[in-house]
């Protein structure tokens, strides 16, 4: 899934993830304490942190409904790669290993590997796909990118998806190219499907993790936070990576991920609120 990660910046500099989201906050963010029974704990009174993960296209619904029911928990409301395969015929063989691969128990470039043989897509099935179901965001994510943005918070897209399909919902949410971290698909020069750039930190198992940890060392972030919902958001969480963790369950709530999170959440709502 696609995540967000915050970064607090340097006195010097700032900076700021299938998708997750990376940002840098130069703000305080207020956690309020968020449980799902009594298992999750939340963190109180964090300073200087903020994350987010999700799937383009905003649903429509009115300013009030908009954050009055759970919320998806990534950019986009569509696992690229399950809706791909199933637009070529592959659906429910594909979202099976998704599956697998969401809960961690296969390494995710093998995962991704499976997942892409079982249909082959061409570059001419990809443009068609996209034509016809264009991706859909996550409500509420433009409004937070975009209060992000104004407290000069810069934002990061980190994905296991594809960037044919990255791009488009980075341009809606105004999230230059260059902080992009996607899969890449390769063509042949009739596009036929030949595979992926297995160069793409995001291409294999850890992969988030070290793309934050390629954003932080660049940049010199002094901390850096990641939103997310899967095992290959949180993972992102360790030395010289994400210094906070924040699991967006608005949409599919993994236990084992949220009992590991800083902060458990459902909905965008919480996570704009902590910025006022």
């Amino acid at each position: 899934m696609e995540g967000l990660i915050s970064a607090q910046l340097n006195p010097i500099r700032t900076y700021s993830t299938q998708e997750s989201f990376v940002f840098s906050p130069t703000f305080s963010l207020r956690i309020k304490t968020i449980g799902f029974g009594n298992k999750f704990k939340a963190m109180r009174n964090l300073k200087s942190y903020t994350s987010i993960n999700a799937s383009v296209q905003p649903l429509e619904a009115s300013k009030e409904d908009q954050f009055n029911k759970a919320l998806p928990s990534k950019v986009c409301l569509d696992e690229g790669i399950d809706e791909l395969a199933e637009f070529c015929g592959a659906g429910k063989a594909v979202a099976e290993w998704t599956a697998r691969a969401m809960s961690g128990s296969i390494p995710f470039e093998d995962a991704l590997a499976a997942r892409l043989s079982l249909f082959n897509p061409s570059i001419a099935q990809v443009q068609d796909f996209l034509e016809k179901r264009p991706p859909r965001i996550s409500r509420g994510i433009d409004e937070l990118v975009k209060k992000m943005k104004a407290r000069n918070t810069d934002v990061y897209l980190i994905s296991g998806g594809f960037r044919q399909m990255i791009n488009p919902v980075a341009s809606i949410l105004g999230i230059p190219v260059d902080h992009i971290f996607a899969n890449q698909l390769l063509f042949g020069s009739a596009g036929e499907f030949l595979g992926f750039d297995t160069d793409e930190p995001t291409s294999r198992s850890g992969g988030k993790a070290i793309a934050v940890q390629q954003i932080r060392k660049a940049n010199g972030y002094k901390s850096l936070v990641m939103i997310g919902d899967g095992a290959t958001d949180l993972v992102a969480r360790k030395p010289g990576g994400a210094d906070l963790f924040i699991c967006y369950a608005g949409v599919q709530l993994r236990e084992a991920v949220a009992a590991k999170a800083d902060w458990l959440v459902f909905n965008f709502k919480d996570l704009i609120d902590s910025l006022e």
